[in-house]
């Protein structure tokens, strides 16, 4: 999975920020605050990100509504495997990201696996 270029992030966030489904007009509509763009250019990056697998789309009267497939945690989770999964040494990428974490987030991560591993050895 390689990461989202701009205006996929944009489009991205727009679809999480709202929270439901959403057509290429109403996601234009919310980006073109900040930029001018034109609707087939949002279609077609909406389009992309269906191909690709990061949107899934129902159709509703003659437009289609999309869906992101993961939340946008998920998403960054599995950011997060797939540099690990490409790491040659696993261990030290782990130890250089835990040493730039602030005590805050260092506890989050704490009490993260934490969870996981009672999570993991219940029935």
């Amino acid at each position: 999975m390689r990461p989202f270029g701009e205006l996929e992030a944009a489009v991205m966030q727009c679809l999480w920020h709202r929270g439901e489904p959403a057509t290429v007009r109403e996601v234009l509509q919310d980006l073109t605050s900040s930029r001018s763009l034109a609707y087939t250019t949002v279609m077609t990056v909406m389009d992309n990100l269906h191909r690709k697998g990061q949107l899934q789309r129902q159709m509703e009267g003659r437009a289609w509504r999309y869906t992101p497939v993961r939340s946008r945690a998920e998403h960054s989770a599995a950011l997060l495997q797939e540099v690990l999964g490409d790491a040659r040494d696993r261990d030290e990428v782990l130890m250089h990201f835990v040493a730039d974490l602030d005590s805050a987030t260092m506890l989050q991560l704490r009490s993260a696996v934490d969870a996981a591993r009672r999570a993991d050895v219940q029935p």
